[in-house]
């Protein structure tokens, strides 16, 4: 008895350790989970930043529209994605291919083209060192 009541507060704690991750990918509101790789000023390149990341989409989540003030190199590493700039179609880009965004780039979509599966980004990007990664669009 006393090893059930052990063993069922442990599984309680599981579970609340774990139900942030449950929810850290809810839905289409632009809440997709980003983890900076590196990040490093550029001693060849006074004023500028290097960053890579990761942007993980749950199933049918989706990027906000953004923009991005540095130009951005994206690489499909799980899954299919879909992604739009402004002033372009919609194009589908499955595991392994990638693109290029010119610094400023209007991004309208970026998102998971499953509703079962996830998928991955890894992007690098070139900033001025003061910018921010992204940066909401305004319409």
């Amino acid at each position: 008895m006393r090893n059930l009541k052990t063993l069922s507060a442990l599984a309680a704690g599981l579970a609340l350790l774990t139900a942030p991750l449950a929810f850290a990918h809810d839905s289409g509101d632009g809440k997709e989970q980003r983890a900076v790789l590196q990040e490093h000023e550029l001693l060849n390149a006074p004023g500028k930043k290097a960053i890579m990341l990761t942007v993980s989409y749950a199933p049918g989540q989706r990027s906000l529209p953004h923009s991005h003030p540095g130009s951005v190199l994206a690489y499909v590493a799980e899954g299919e994605v879909i992604s739009q700039l402004k002033g372009e179609e919609p194009k589908l880009y499955k595991a392994g291919e990638s693109w290029y965004e010119p610094a400023g780039s209007v991004h309208l979509q970026s998102r998971n083209a499953s509703e079962s599966k996830p998928a991955k980004l890894v992007a690098w990007i070139l900033n001025d060192a003061k910018d921010a990664i992204s940066e909401p669009y305004k319409q």
